[in-house]
């Protein structure tokens, strides 16, 4: 059964709106959770300012074991989890906790590697300034690192909207849930390119506002 367009609209527009929704709010909160968590792997690790070879290894165990499972994989696994936090499977917040989780660990990695790739000669000249341990991590490293750190925010907004779409094929809503009921299912062509057509644009949205405040704070406009 093809859908009426013209009657199709405000459907669209209310699961447009429920993809904002889930993507807003899971990267406030992956981000309110990865970027500590980054800051953390980053200063246990060898040599830096709260060393702890053990807490650095459970870290990094728990990222590398999370990150390369396909988030349908996750999302399904995730199901009992979910329904005991949440009260259910079906629905934003259903998606937002697996896309959560996701998100943070993938914030975290880039938050470390990030800091990481920060100048040498940087972390030389504060030390030589006598700067603390402490005063280096958080007053030189992070933000020298910001600039890239914005990029990898932006990187990890185009994965959360990959995410919703994905969610939609277990009842979350949103653009993923209109792509696979109407167009997939009922075999519309028409809300099959609409539903893919909005997806980009959103990308290229994003794409390009994280690139105008990445340039704008590195002086670059």
């Amino acid at each position: 059964m093809k859908a009426n367009l013209s009657e199709f609209y405000p459907v669209i527009l209310q699961e447009l709106l429920n993809t904002l929704i889930m993507v807003g709010i899971t990267l406030v909160l992956a981000a309110t959770i990865g970027i500590p968590l980054g800051i953390l792997l980053y200063a246990t690790g060898r040599g830096n300012v709260l060393e702890n070879k053990a807490v650095n290894l459970v870290l990094n165990f728990l990222i590398n074991t999370i990150r390369p499972i396909p988030f349908i994989i996750f999302l399904v696994a995730l199901i009992p989890v979910t329904r005991f936090l949440i009260g259910t499977t079906i629905g934003i917040w259903a998606a937002i906790f697996p896309m959560t989780l996701a998100a943070s660990l993938t914030i975290a990695r880039v938050v470390e590697n990030n800091i990481i790739s920060v100048d040498k000669g940087v972390i030389e000249a504060a030390e030589a300034m006598g700067s603390t341990k402490f005063e280096i991590l958080f007053k030189i490293l992070v933000p020298e690192a910001a600039g890239a750190l914005i990029l990898g925010l932006t990187f990890t907004t185009v994965s959360l909207i990959e995410f919703s779409a994905v969610a939609g094929l277990v009842g979350a809503g949103g653009i993923g849930y209109l792509a696979f009921t109407y167009g997939y299912q009922r075999f519309d062509v028409a809300v099959m390119f609409i539903t893919v057509l909005i997806l980009i644009i959103l990308v290229q949205i994003v794409q390009f506002i994280g690139n105008k405040i990445a340039n704008i704070y590195t002086g670059r406009l």
